[in-house]
């Protein structure tokens, strides 16, 4: 990992480490709760009101993405 945050071995493990088909597969057929759900249409719509056109959000995703990649 390139990222300037050291992390501990333990949660590197965690964060780092492959799932098996049967768990992805459990994950992805799992429930979404009310609270996830609200969660993330609160975060679509603020976005949305953030970034209301389509080049706006494409700016954004660019300037994020540089960001992410560093210098």
């Amino acid at each position: 990992m390139t990222d300037k945050t050291p992390l501990s071995a333990a949660l590197r493990s965690a964060t780092e480490r492959s799932l098996t088909p049967d768990e992805a597969r459990a994950y992805l057929e799992s429930p979404v709760s009310d609270d996830e759900r609200s969660d993330a249409l609160a975060l679509i719509h603020w976005f949305q009101q953030r970034y209301p056109t389509p080049l706006e959000r494409l700016r954004y995703v660019r300037s994020a993405h540089a960001r992410w990649r560093g210098p």
